[in-house]
């Protein structure tokens, strides 16, 4: 279930953030629209790591493809 509170909420931060757990963030409304995510920092931390591998993922992709066996010849194996 989806952790869903009005940003009206958080001038009881401390009970707020007590709602926030590793893989349970917690979505903010304003206005009823969604606005803010509020998110445990190991799991932010885990999430920049995916997107910083995505990233360099990303940079080196090329339309260059190679079998195991070209590989394997190249790196002398």
């Amino acid at each position: 279930m989806m952790n869903i509170k009005p940003i009206s909420e958080l001038r009881n931060y401390s009970k707020i953030l007590d709602d926030v757990k590793p893989s349970h963030p917690l979505f903010l409304t304003k206005n009823g629209y969604g606005k803010y995510a509020v998110i445990d920092i190991d799991e932010y931390e885990r999430l920049k790591l995916g997107l910083d591998l995505l990233n360099d993922l990303e940079k080196t992709k090329s339309d260059k493809t190679h079998n195991a066996s070209e590989v394997l010849r190249e790196l002398g194996l």
